[in-house]
């Protein structure tokens, strides 16, 4: 499969030519992708499911070839480095991008103004983000095991293609943030807030949402098994390509757009009212 993305990068990268920095820009692509694919094939992910997930992470290249040299005649090593990085940030997410692809396994940065900071491929198991304000912060294909996020400004935030497996998030506020394609086994979202939260395309299998009030949340393309929806308050939800027969809406509290549109997809709605 390595081969397989080295081909996919390659082709991203066709269009740009052979400019100075494109074997660099690659080899760190390469290696973030990679360890991507393994944390997916490790979670039980088919080779294919485990590459369309890897890929669809990547984000967009133009976004990386607005910083890079593209003039052949360039030959400026000393800058190199530091041109690769203004270029994949870009991707990868906005300002501070001191944080990313480091290792702060364990890390202490809790009550911390880091807003607006890139995390993007670092490793970040067991991190402590408690109280900290991450506002607008990047997670792009983080390994953020077991993380504590609790009671965390996480507003705009994006988690896009990360591992958040048994992270706690109890009583952060995710308004607007992004965690499609990610790992969220075991994940706490306990008094979490989820006002236009986009979970597309994540495994929300066993989680439970019970008691918590979903507004303009989106869970397209999301798997559902045994997700608890337990006396959750739902307004302006979205289920868009998500299969919800199991999942469990006991003592819901819908509008009826949303109510509708459960039941469209044949989920079990008894007990359920409708505002």
């Amino acid at each position: 499969m390595n081969d397989n993305i080295k081909q996919f990068l390659d082709d991203a990268f066709k269009p740009y030519g052979n400019f100075p920095a494109r074997k660099d820009v690659e080899q760190e692509l390469l290696a973030n992708l990679t360890e991507k694919y393994n944390d997916l094939k490790a979670e039980g992910k088919s080779d294919d499911e485990a590459y369309r997930l890897t890929t669809e992470s990547f984000g967009d290249v133009s976004e990386i070839m607005k910083h890079v040299d593209h003039d052949e005649r360039a030959d400026d090593k000393q800058n190199l480095g530091q041109t690769i990085v203004d270029g994949i940030k870009n991707v990868f997410g906005p300002s501070d991008n001191r944080f990313r692809a480091t290792s702060l396994i364990d890390a202490d940065l809790a009550g911390t103004d880091l807003s607006g900071s890139d995390f993007s491929m670092s490793a970040l198991i067991q991190a402590n983000f408690e109280k900290s304000d991450l506002r607008e912060s990047t997670f792009k294909a983080a390994a953020l095991k077991g993380a504590n996020f609790r009671n965390t400004n996480l507003s705009k935030a994006t988690f896009n293609g990360s591992d958040l497996q048994e992270a706690d998030f109890s009583g952060a506020n995710l308004t607007n943030a992004k965690l499609a394609h990610s790992s969220l086994k075991g994940t706490n979202f306990s008094g979490a807030t989820l006002d236009n939260t986009e979970f597309k395309r994540s495994d929300l299998g066993n989680l439970s949402f019970d008691g918590l009030h979903l507004s303009g949340t989106v869970f397209d393309g999301s798997s559902l098994n045994q997700t608890s929806f337990n006396g959750a308050t739902l307004e302006r939800v979205s289920f868009h390509y998500s299969d919800v027969k199991k999942a469990n809406f006991e003592g819901a509290i819908m509008d009826k757009v949303t109510y509708a549109l459960l039941k469209g997809i044949k989920a079990n709605l008894d007990n359920v009212t409708v505002q």
